[in-house]
């Protein structure tokens, strides 16, 4: 683990600092998968899967090589829930 959150502040937190964003490691799965939620502005951004894959994956995997892969866990706003239930209700309010 110390090995892994060393690559993501050497490696990977400076690309996404670039550009307005963040990384958190959520969690690691049993099975070897890397669970991480991109924040700030990468959070939303269209290549985002793109920087997951080539960015935070490739550093994963070489300070990890046990590592399998890199799943990107997103966060959805309360206010976006709230939207979508008042949808769902048909509430016109």
């Amino acid at each position: 683990m110390q090995a892994l959150q060393q690559a993501i502040a050497a490696r990977v937190r400076p690309v996404l600092a670039a550009h307005g964003g963040d990384i958190e490691i959520v969690n690691i799965t049993t099975d070897g998968f890397v669970k991480v939620r991109l924040t700030g502005a990468c959070a939303n951004c269209p290549g985002a899967r793109q920087t997951i894959a080539e960015v935070v994956e490739a550093a994963c995997k070489e300070a990890c090589p046990e590592i399998e892969g890199v799943i990107p866990v997103h966060q959805v706003s309360d206010g976006l829930i709230q939207e979508a239930l008042r949808l769902l209700r048909h509430d016109k309010t």
